[in-house]
């Protein structure tokens, strides 16, 4: 049986048409039709003012923190449920990340905790140079309350919004809300171009500014001059053709993912699994269905489901173990993080990419079924330590 994987590219004539039509063109380069129109057609599409396309998600982030004003020794804080680009981008500008706890019921930054640190942080007179909200696995972040409290502050709010595009907050598409929002076309991503990012913004100066950064700083004079160190961050003009093919697709693949999550939510009723929530204000896009896995009353711990997929060829993927518990982050600061690590020690991510046939599911949640039903009549030692 051909293996089933967690969130694979789903392309289609439209893209490789475009892509050979930009091959054809000869404009191969970080420069070309394909990007200023990509970037237009995208910007509609989140409903902002300006786009610009990027080398990949992370680079959004780390030129939109600058933009925002980031310095050296600024504290940056954001969710400690997430991929680690999220705080390298702080990293990278010499900035010191600062992981709050999700709430339960959304699994998104937990804006009591936020506030909280701020408060903190004000106290002590250390700066903080911004808060990132991330969208975890499709789903948008609290943007009402974190707005109000970083306001309160005066610490600008910048938008994670890697895993969410094409989901909405209170009808606002993902990425519409803050000063700026980043988000990726890695080749897992809802839509894809195999790599590559793009920064959004209502702000023309903060589109400028990280225009001007990605194309190394370059002063637009006839020699190459330089005022300030720049970065190799534009995206190429093949890609952005790729891109192009994708966008018109992302209705289609949104409601393709949602109706996945629907369809495992009834077919998964076993007792001790249960879903990420889908919080009130908003709606995902479905990128990854999530489940937690209880082994007391499943009869089987996460890890012994994601080996079991794994027997059966099928990719699943435990939840972000928590950047407080990363190796790398052991120094920085962290408030909270108890619920995090809970759902990082029974949460798996299953396969939804749009491209998944009925079949596959089927597949998918059969093997589920048949663990739990051998647990029943041959119960498993469902007490095992995870390393963190």
């Amino acid at each position: 049986m051909k293996r089933i994987l967690l969130s694979p590219p789903d392309m289609g004539a439209n893209e490789r048409g475009l892509l050979l039509e930009a091959f054809d063109s000869n404009w191969i380069a970080p420069v070309g039709p394909h990007i200023d129109a990509f970037e237009r057609e995208f910007a509609e599409t989140i409903g902002v003012h300006h786009a610009v396309a990027l080398s990949s998600g992370t680079a959004a982030l780390h030129l939109g923190l600058i933009a925002a004003g980031v310095r050296r020794g600024d504290r940056v804080i954001t969710s400690t449920l997430t991929f680690a680009a999220t705080a390298n981008a702080a990293v990278y500008i010499g900035a010191q990340p600062v992981f709050v706890d999700v709430s339960p019921d959304t699994w998104t930054l937990d804006p009591d905790l936020v506030a909280e640190e701020l408060a903190a942080c004000a106290k002590r007179g250390q700066r903080v140079g911004a808060v990132i909200a991330v969208d975890l696995y499709g789903q948008c972040a609290d943007y009402d309350r974190l707005l109000q409290i970083t306001d309160r502050y005066g610490v600008p709010l910048v938008a994670d919004a890697a895993e969410a595009l094409g989901a909405s907050y209170r009808g606002i598409p993902a990425g519409g809300i803050g000063l700026c929002a980043a988000f990726s076309f890695n080749g897992n991503k809802i839509i894809t171009t195999g790599g590559g990012g793009m920064l959004v913004s209502y702000d023309r100066r903060v589109a400028e500014r990280v225009r001007h950064l990605a194309t190394q700083a370059r002063e637009p004079v006839a020699h190459y001059e330089h005022l300030e160190v720049g970065y190799n961050y534009r995206m190429s003009n093949l890609l952005a053709a790729v891109g192009r093919g994708q966008l018109p697709t992302l209705p289609s693949k949104v409601a393709i993912r949602r109706e996945i999550n629907q369809w495992y939510r009834a077919a998964l009723t076993q007792p001790g699994i249960s879903f990420m929530p889908e919080a009130s204000y908003g709606q995902s896009n479905g990128w990854l269905t999530c489940i937690r896995v209880a082994a007391d009353a499943f009869g089987a711990t996460r890890d012994d489901v994601s080996t079991h997929l794994e027997s059966r060829g099928i990719e699943s993927r435990p939840v972000w173990k928590p950047l407080h518990l990363q190796p790398a982050f052991r120094d920085c600061g962290t408030r909270g993080g108890s619920i995090a690590r809970a759902l990082f020690l029974d949460g798996l991510c299953l396969p939804s990419g749009s491209s998944l046939s009925l079949g596959d599911q089927c597949r998918v949640i059969s093997a589920i079924e048949d663990i739990h039903r051998r647990a029943a009549h041959q119960p498993v030692a469902v007490a095992r330590a995870v390393a963190v």
